[in-house]
């Protein structure tokens, strides 16, 4: 008897460890925590893809996430607000009914702060790559561009092929265009790269002499260095253009609100608000859509 009992407690003990191997399948803290995050990702997918709008919408209000640099963002002499991009986002708000809400951010956070709905959106002259795509929601390119050099005036003719720039200092703004240009690009590979936590902070290092070359998008060129500017001492190495590239508005991944703003952005286009605003900033030249 009890051999018996014996060999009934030894089969129930198997059976509990079989089952408590089982549960530790499904449990968050196994393979660092690699369950827990597929799943948390299926639901945010699948929660987005039908009620990222309805979120949005709900608030009356879409947050925009920016950086300030001119001619996109940036604030006029009585502090306000401004830029090509502030306006376009406002004009394709009021197409959809909602507010345009504007917040800085870091730009190296940038899809932090979108994931945890800190922003609604990355509106910001933001390149489209495809590793952006992979990760977040894109919306119809609306603007071309390319990187640029930004020299002193008196180093213009310098710089102007790959053995003049050995041994320069070149600086973009971290995880930028610029950046992947500057570090990847054969042009600047016998150089020294510096990252800087914006365009702007970029140019005001060449302008103080710490940095020789500066690497921005051409956009901000346009807007920034001009004779009444701060940087006037500045210019562009007009022989010498990198990365030809297009911008995009990013959302969430698998946001039902990509559709909405491509369909609103057409239309400021047709009815002749987008050229208007895109006159008023130097910028028609630049822009891929066009009014039908």
């Amino acid at each position: 008897m009890k051999k018996i009992l014996a060999l009934l407690m030894a089969g129930l003990m198997t059976a509990t460890a079989f089952a408590g191997c089982g549960a530790k399948k499904d449990d968050p803290s196994n393979s660092n925590g690699s369950s827990s995050a597929a799943t948390a990702d299926s639901t945010s997918d699948s929660a987005t893809d039908s009620e990222d709008w309805k979120y949005i919408s709900g608030k009356g209000e879409m947050t925009i996430g920016i950086t300030y640099f001119e001619p996109m963002n940036y604030k006029d002499k009585d502090g306000k607000l401004t830029g090509f991009e502030t306006e376009f986002a406002e004009a394709v708000c009021a197409e959809l009914g909602v507010k345009a809400k504007f917040q800085e951010i870091n730009w190296d956070a940038k899809e932090v702060e979108l994931n945890s709905k800190t922003i609604d959106c990355i509106w910001n002259g933001m390149t489209i790559t495809d590793e952006r795509k992979s990760t977040m929601s894109i919306s119809t390119p609306y603007m071309e561009n390319k990187q640029v050099m930004v020299v002193k005036k008196d180093k213009a003719d310098k710089y102007s092929s790959a053995d003049s720039v050995k041994g320069a200092s070149v600086i973009a703004e971290n995880k930028s265009a610029g950046e992947e240009v500057a570090t990847t690009d054969a042009f600047f590979k016998d150089t020294q790269f510096i990252g800087a936590d914006s365009q702007a902070k970029a140019l005001m290092e060449v302008k103080a002499g710490t940095s020789d070359i500066a690497v921005i998008d051409y956009i901000m060129s346009k807007g920034t260095i001009r004779d009444d500017s701060d940087y006037s001492d500045l210019t562009v190495v007009e022989s010498k253009s990198f990365a030809p590239e297009e911008y995009g508005v990013a959302f969430r991944k698998g946001s039902d609100t990509t559709a909405k703003v491509n369909e609103a952005m057409q239309k400021v286009a047709n009815s002749g608000k987008l050229k208007e605003i895109a006159d008023k900033y130097n910028l028609t030249d630049m822009l891929l859509i066009q009014a039908k």
